[in-house]
């Protein structure tokens, strides 16, 4: 976490929670989800528009992402200065991006060691890592399955409504949370 966000936090102990603003979507973007987003129904729901806008500006998504950790209860958020402004989910908390060495790092940049490989029946490959969970980037599968056929991971099947249960991350914080 940035020292700038610990001294925020710090100084405005007591600033309310965001809930709904932001999306990660099953690729790693990131969306800002205005009123008019929200209002189109939930990150998931595949309404057009209710993801929002799709974040483009660099230097404002490596501070999400260098801010970007779990609460007690497995939602995930961005600490922005004193506030928390939490996550929806498309799939999983890591987006995992696989390189031609097989080596695996997170959307956000940081290198990720491979506990277990999971396949779900629509075929998306997910990791649980020393990191956390996170699904495999659609670009990446092939790199996948090169580790599966070396031999270097070997899939479990899973249904992918267990996920958020088995792993412990919420899909959407605000749908679980007091404040709509």
């Amino acid at each position: 976490m940035d020292d700038i966000v610990r001294q925020a936090m710090a100084k405005w102990p007591n600033v309310p929670d965001c809930y709904g603003w932001l999306g990660l979507d099953a690729r790693g973007q990131w969306y800002m989800r205005d009123d008019r987003a929200q209002a189109l129904g939930s990150f998931a729901s595949g309404q057009p528009g209710a993801r929002g806008s799709v974040l483009r500006h660099d230097k404002l998504i490596d501070f999400i992402q260098r801010n970007y950790e779990p609460d007690a209860r497995g939602c995930w958020y961005f600490q922005n200065g004193p506030q928390r402004v939490y996550v929806e989910l498309e799939a999983a908390p890591w987006v995992l991006r696989i390189d031609d060495a097989l080596k695996v790092c997170s959307h956000t940049g940081r290198e990720a060691q491979v506990k277990h490989c999971l396949l779900d029946e629509q075929g998306r490959v997910y990791l649980d890592t020393d990191l956390g969970f996170g699904l495999v980037h659609t670009l990446d599968v092939g790199h996948a399955a090169q580790a599966v056929e070396t031999g270097l991971w070997t899939p479990l099947e899973v249904a992918s409504e267990s996920l958020p249960a088995r792993f412990g991350y919420v899909l959407s914080p605000a749908a679980h949370s007091a404040v709509p």
